[in-house]
Parts: structure tokens; sequence; C-alpha cells
């Protein structure tokens, strides 16, 4: 064997166990407990004398992907309920799949765990784009089953605030107009829930609170080179979010944006960079 060869073998075997490593660390870090990222927001017309709202936003199960079974989301319903939030909030994506085959029972796994989140103003959730692609009747039943009221492009008042929850805009099935002039009949302090964050571009300045999730934030992020999605000769990955929108805490137009990196992670059981995440948000007056 000449040396050159033997460089190019050493070469390739490093590269190798390089990948092997990378995807075993990536595959711990999906199936890692979610971290718990907190905010403090201070709301323009919260009621004088009102109480601070905990709100714990969550996203992105995709129950039934290798990085997300019914233990692993029993487990994450009792570390929010550790908490003790007032609302829940789900912002779509609740099992994995891009079509129906296998989605029915994905969907009805939903149920038992859900049903065991625990908060006195409610549980709260709209559908994402896996949603839609696979079985979004009997996701909503599932989840109607474990009391969670669904929003589809409506609002909800729970004591304080509304929860305006648009369907999803990146499956195409957003109509903003119509959750926000149900919150204008509620009334409260909006909260605008969805699932895919470019949504913002679109609405009225008056809401300045929106959480979602849809993103990932980016799943895998490599040192120096940034979300590996974002890179991708694909048109579909690289129409995926606005990369202004990709994670965390995001100021724009004078309203604050929540993007969260989920608890689930896809069809793919790798993280790299961007471990799973939840959020707990709590609202509170201009003054308190």
């Amino acid at each position: 064997m000449t040396r050159r060869r033997r460089v190019v073998g050493a070469a390739a075997l490093l590269l190798a166990g390089l990948a092997g490593l990378a995807a075993a660390m990536g595959f711990r870090e999906a199936w890692a407990d979610p971290v718990m990222r907190t905010l403090d927001v201070r709301v323009q017309g919260w009621p004088t004398e009102g109480a601070p709202v905990r709100m714990a936003l969550l996203s992105d199960i995709h129950l039934g992907g290798g990085a997300m079974d019914d233990a692993r989301l029993r487990w994450i319903v009792a570390q929010v309920n550790a908490v003790r939030p007032d609302l829940v909030l789900i912002a779509g994506d609740m099992i994995v799949g891009h079509d129906a085959s296998g989605a029915a029972p994905r969907a009805a796994g939903l149920q038992v765990p859900l049903s065991g989140l625990r908060a006195r103003l409610g549980v709260v959730a709209v559908l994402g784009n896996h949603d839609h692609w696979t079985a979004p009747a009997a996701i909503r039943q599932a989840l109607e089953g474990a009391g969670v009221h669904v929003l589809t492009n409506t609002a909800l008042r729970a004591g304080a605030v509304a929860i305006v929850g648009v369907d999803d805009a990146y499956s195409g099935h957003d109509d903003a107009a119509a959750a926000i002039a149900a919150w204008r009949r509620v009334g409260g302090v909006p909260i605008l829930l969805t699932h895919a964050p470019d949504l913002v571009h679109r609405l009225p300045r008056e809401l300045t609170l929106v959480l979602a999730g849809h993103t990932h934030c980016g799943q895998v992020v490599l040192p120096g080179w940034g979300p590996l999605l974002l890179h991708a000769p694909q048109e579909h990955w690289r129409r995926l979010y606005d990369p202004q929108l990709r994670c965390g805490i995001v100021h724009q137009d004078g309203r604050t944006i929540v993007v969260t990196a989920g608890v689930g992670s896809g069809t793919m059981p790798i993280r790299l960079g961007a471990p799973p995440d939840w959020w707990l948000v709590t609202l509170h007056g201009r003054g308190g």
C-alpha cells in the first residue's frame, strides 16, 4: 500500500469516527430532558390589581418519532406540572410523519399522557404542519379527549389573557384575521399562539407577544457554520423559516416573539447545538 493510500484510508477512518461520535452525541441530546427556559414579560393593558400569569409553552412533541415515546412524554408532562403553571400552551406538531400512513395510532397515543397536564386556566393548543399532513381529525379528537382546547383561527379567554390561536401558516391553514376578530369579541390581553413563527410579518402591531415553535432551533447547529438545514440544497429546507426567527427570544417591530426548540425531534432523533426545551413565560403589568 502506498503512503498516499494509507493517508487517505486513515483520513476516511477518522471522518467515520467523528461522524459516529457526532451521531451518538446528537442522539443523546435529542433524548435529554428538555431545558426549562424562563421569560418575564411586562405587558400593556394588564389589570391594575391583576396577579401575574405563568404560561408553559411546549411545541413539536412529535410523538412516534425516534426521540419521543409515551414514557418520555409522560416525564415531560410531570416536569411541566412541577412548576404549577397557570396555563399550558402547545404550539403544534403533536406527532411525527408526512402522510396518513400509521398516523392514527400515533394520534391516539397523545391522549393519555397529555391528559396529565394540570393548569388552573387550562391547556390550549394549535395544530402544526405535521398534524395537517397526517391525521388532523384524529389528533384533534385525542387532544380534546385529554381536556385540551384546540384553537383553529379563533380566541379563548383565560382569566386576564386571551389566547389568540392561529392555525399553521406553513401548511396554509392560517386565518389571522378571523382569530383577531374573535379576540376582539372576547377581550383580554392578547397572546398569539401559532406553530410557524413567520406569521408575525402579517400581524397588526397590537399583538405584541407571539409564542411559536416549528424551527427546532435549527436542530443541528454546527459551530462556525450555523443551522445545517439552512445550508441544505433543497428549496423545502431553505424556506423552512425566517433565519431571524430561528430560536429563543426575538424582539422585532415592538413585538416579543418566543420560539421554542420543541421537546421532540421529528423523524431524525438527533440534535446538536439545539437541545430540546420548553418555556415558562410570566406575564405582569407594566408596574408589577
